[in-house]
């Protein structure tokens, strides 16, 4: 009799710290730092800067904003990358699906090396590989992609395998985005999402363009007009010149310009991390405010919200 195939389904994120102390944000930072996807200067130029300078120094400044948004189950980003996997196995099961999801993380734990020697241990049938980066970026896709050629390199019998690349206008997710907003009146709507050095776009990568077509489609579907959102890019790192506009100056810069209720949406992260419950509702918060605006909104991400978790099945269900 032949066995049923089992599908194996493997979520990526990039990763975080295990605890909110300098020596776990030191561990998690070396391999994202050092990764060339990432930081693509030189290694010889790079690496005695990183080791000699940001290692020692960036876990102990950062170590304040990760205590700002630590949770007794820990790490926001780890404990709902972990919900979301439950969550949908939970609907791939209620469908009779013969499945099994894990998170991979590309720099830390749960390790993607692991993740992936869970999913071959249960004999599957075929592998999908889902990076929670509806936006392609080299820095981001492309690095979850790395981590998966590392892993498979000494595997013998690896089953098929498909990759979802991205999905920046897929209907479903555009609408989760637009129905998650709930514009108030006068209020503007700001669409921030992570940066990368601006000279990554004349490489090759087209992450911008991502950007601006999630961000026009939500707006259309919302009904806005040009004056009601703004597209902006934030935590930029370093000296270069990355996207533009920068998130932070946008923000400061909004109630002089006669903006005085502000929602801001990360479209481009799936699960809240530091990025979004730090850096946006907390200092960027406090910029608009200090800056003279009245009232400031951070729109949650997606994280494990029905509308979220029928997408991402309907985006395995498409490779199957």
């Amino acid at each position: 009799m032949m066995m049923a195939q089992k599908l194996g389904i493997l979520l990526v994120n990039l990763g975080t710290p295990e605890a909110p102390t300098p020596k776990a944000i030191r561990a998690f930072l070396r391999p994202f730092l050092s990764d060339h996807r990432v930081i693509d200067f030189k290694r010889w130029l790079w690496l005695p800067a990183l080791y000699g300078f940001i290692l020692p120094r960036r876990p102990h400044k950062i170590r304040p904003l990760y205590d700002n948004i630590w949770t007794k189950e820990g790490s926001p980003l780890r404990v709902i990358s972990e919900k979301q996997a439950k969550a949908l196995q939970a609907y791939l099961d209620h469908e009779d699906r013969n499945s099994l999801v894990k998170v991979g993380m590309v720099y830390g734990k749960p390790s993607f090396n692991n993740a992936l020697d869970e999913l071959l241990a249960e004999n599957i049938s075929k592998l999908i590989i889902l990076p929670l980066f509806p936006q392609y970026s080299s820095t981001t896709t492309a690095a979850g992609v790395d981590a998966f050629a590392r892993s498979i390199y000494h595997q013998k019998g690896l089953p098929p395998f498909e990759l979802i690349h991205h999905y920046h206008d897929h209907p479903a997710y555009i609408k989760a985005l637009a129905d998650s907003i709930n514009l108030e009146k006068d209020e503007t709507l700001l669409f921030s999402f992570h940066g990368i050095p601006a000279r990554y776009e004349k490489e090759g990568d087209y992450y911008p363009d991502h950007c601006w077509q999630t961000a026009r489609l939500v707006a259309q579907h919302l009904g806005l007009s040009g004056s009601q959102w703004l597209l902006s890019y934030q935590s930029r790192f370093g000296r270069e010149e990355w996207l533009k506009p920068y998130t932070d100056e946008t923000i400061a810069s909004l109630p002089q310009r006669g903006i005085q209720k502000l929602a801001v949406i990360c479209p481009g992260f799936a699960a809240d991390c530091l990025e979004t419950l730090e850096e946006i509702a907390i200092t960027n918060r406090n910029l608009f405010l200090q800056a003279g605006g009245k009232h400031f909104r951070y729109i949650p991400a997606l994280n494990t919200s029905e509308a979220h978790i029928a997408l991402l099945a309907d985006l395995i269900k498409k490779k199957i």
